[in-house]
């Protein structure tokens, strides 16, 4: 059977197919979502929802609900099994820097829920038991074959996009490598309800393990993570109560019920390549990583907002085809980096030397504590989780500097501003369109210069918070709909962004930008 022909077919419903589905929707493009599973999952896996996420959330319109479903976490404490070694703050360690300055937990399964919840308010529905079998592409799209209940289906579209999961059956119909490797040790994950349940994220160090706790439901539950020990690690099958003991050891609770529990392998691994022509990769179908910070879900939501915004802008006529060039590089840079990065935390967390895990135990702590002790170390430990400091000024299309802001830069959050919708320079990004800031005045020329081409120009009254996010007084930024600085100039001559939206043939939709 062969179906109505569809501009991108999205593979996979996990949060990076849906988060990339809603933000298509949005900017009016023809979509269809599918997936093997019968249904949305029904286990707890990522958990740590970060203040990047929280912001794309925020310019879709659906971080209420999201935040009234989880729970934000208040504090950190480091624990070894002769108690609590130090307590840190996380209620607002990221103050001045994001709306969401704070630590915030919400279990995959219901994090899914809203998702799906907002894509079908917009009328798309996931199409359930609909496994992508493979696809051949032309110059003008590609069409896949997809079976549903046994029967065989053909869908043509401009575009494909593989959100399918660590063994992506659009990686592999590309033929992509896969490299990295495989973590020896063998990991535990239980979600479960605990009789001595204490608030806050928990960090449980041993000289021979760690373990992780963690609130995940407003219901009391917590989530454990940790290493299985040693001398369970080879069993085939190992059930909560082989290791129940030990696990009570490290993280100090006391398990009253086991509501979900498994174990599994960790990878890490960067594919190839994120697009090959007419074919995207995206989440886990790119790169798998340690839990190390909670980044690879996060990563993930990451890719499908890159890549959303520029196929809906290329697929809408407002913007040259050769903007979807940029995802591979902006965002496969970013991957390897954190590959790199959460390995090396990993190793050191799950070391299995004896001078490690003493170091571990009883040095870590200490640095732990005075590294976020002031708030130099605060801010620093915020951007590092946080995602807020993902740049892209390496990318092809990030172009100059104002102040400390170069292209390819997250827009620098700045609150209390009394000429701004909600009292930040954040509120205007909810149109998904590209815009100008400029921080102070925006002169009557430059103003005139720019209004043939319809991008919308916001003023905002110079601050000291201005000067102190690193913007510069009455410099002109270029940003791109999703958040990044695209050129920044110190003075208000607008040759350079007019000669950049030309390059780029950049146009506004005017009908339905006000819509949005």
């Amino acid at each position: 059977m062969e179906s109505p022909g569809t501009q991108v077919l999205i593979v996979g419903a996990g949060p990076t197919g849906l988060v990339l589905a809603l933000w298509l929707k949005r900017l009016g493009v023809d979509l269809r979502i599918i997936d093997k599973a019968p249904a949305s999952g029904e286990t707890s896996r990522a958990i740590a929802v970060q203040a990047r996420t929280l912001e794309f959330y925020r310019q879709l319109g659906i971080v209420e609900d999201v935040l009234s479903a989880g729970i934000r976490v208040e504090r950190l404490a480091v624990r070894t099994p002769s108690g609590i070694a130090v307590t840190l703050k996380l209620g607002d360690f990221g103050a001045g820097l994001s709306r969401y300055a704070f630590a915030f937990a919400l279990p995959q399964d219901i994090h899914e829920r809203i998702l799906i919840d907002h894509l079908e308010k917009t009328g798309v529905v996931v199409e359930r038991r609909a496994e992508f079998v493979g696809f051949e592409e032309d110059a003008a799209g590609v069409t896949a074959t997809v079976m549903n209940d046994g029967s065989s289906e053909v869908i043509r579209a401009a575009y494909l996009c593989g959100a399918d999961g660590a063994s992506s059956t659009v990686r592999h119909g590309l033929k992509l490598g896969f490299p990295g490797g495989t973590y020896e040790q063998s990991f535990y994950v239980a979600d479960v309800d605990v009789e001595n349940a204490y608030g806050g994220l928990n960090f449980c160090l041993d000289t021979h393990g760690f373990a992780i706790v963690l609130p995940v439901r407003q219901s009391g539950s917590v989530r454990l993570i940790g290493i299985v020990p040693g001398s369970h690690a080879a069993e085939e099958t190992i059930r909560f109560e082989t290791i129940r003991a030990e696990v009570e050891r490290i993280t100090g609770v006391t398990v009253e019920a086991v509501n979900w529990f498994s174990t599994y392998r960790l990878h890490h691994r960067v594919t190839e390549h994120f697009r090959a022509g007419r074919v995207f990769i995206a989440g886990d179908a790119g790169h798998i990583h340690s839990p190390a910070g909670g980044q690879g879900m996060n990563t993930g939501i990451g890719d499908a907002v890159n890549l959303g915004w520029k196929l809906a802008a290329v697929l809408g006529g407002r913007a040259d085809a050769r903007l979807l060039d940029s995802y591979e590089p902006e965002r496969i840079a970013f991957a390897r980096r954190l590959i790199k990065t959460t390995d090396q935390v990993f190793r050191v967390m799950t070391s299995r030397s004896t001078l490690v895990g003493l170091w571990r135990r009883y040095l870590m702590p200490k640095m732990i504590a005075l590294l976020v002790a002031n708030r130099a170390g605060a801010r620093l430990a915020f951007r590092t989780v946080s995602q807020i400091g993902v740049a892209y000024r390496e990318s092809a299309i990030s172009r100059g500097g104002a102040g400390r802001v170069r292209g390819g830069d997250r827009l620098p959050y700045v609150e209390g501003l009394a000429d701004a919708g909600e009292g930040d320079n954040f509120a205007p990004l909810r149109s998904l369109d590209w815009q100008i800031h400029v921080y102070g005045e925006a002169s009557p020329a430059f103003r005139a210069a720019l209004a043939p081409t319809g991008l919308p120009i916001h003023a905002f009254a110079w601050t000291p918070g201005a000067g102190e996010a690193g913007l510069s007084r009455d410099a002109a930024y270029l940003v791109r709909p999703d958040g990044h600085v695209a050129v920044a100039v110190e003075a208000q001559d607008p040759a350079a962004l007019l000669g950049y939206i030309e390059e780029f043939a950049i146009k506004i939709d005017r009908a339905t930008r006000e819509l949005r």
